[in-house]
């Protein structure tokens, strides 16, 4: 099996906002909806992921709650807020452009020979 993609430079914050807009979720559970989602293709380390959590949360773009997780274990609980929802369509807009770009670029061929 091949090993996990490594992400893009700035695509963390994507693709937190993206697994927080599925439903409330805590940390760890970003982590594993993250990996579900991408089929097992992005594995997102806890060292990365916290920090980012709180740079989404001081942008007010998630905000945060604490409940019950699971295993009865006390968790910081995150939502995406308005500002985060209209910042997650904002950058999936971006990158399905991004996305369209490198497809034609890289498709193209040697023309005139």
């Amino acid at each position: 099996m091949p090993s996990p993609a490594s992400i893009l430079p700035g695509t963390l914050d994507l693709l937190v906002l993206k697994a927080i807009s599925l439903g409330p979720q805590h940390g760890y559970g970003i982590l594993l909806r993250i990996e579900q989602t991408s089929g097992g293709n992005l594995l997102i380390e806890q060292g990365a992921l916290y920090p980012a959590l709180y740079r989404l949360e001081t942008k007010g773009l998630i905000h945060s709650e604490w409940g019950q997780s699971e295993n009865n274990r006390r968790a910081k609980f995150y939502t995406l807020t308005p500002e985060g929802e209209k910042q997650l369509s904002e950058e999936l807009t971006a990158w399905d452009r991004l996305v369209e770009g490198m497809s034609l670029a890289l498709a193209a061929k040697v023309s005139g020979q």
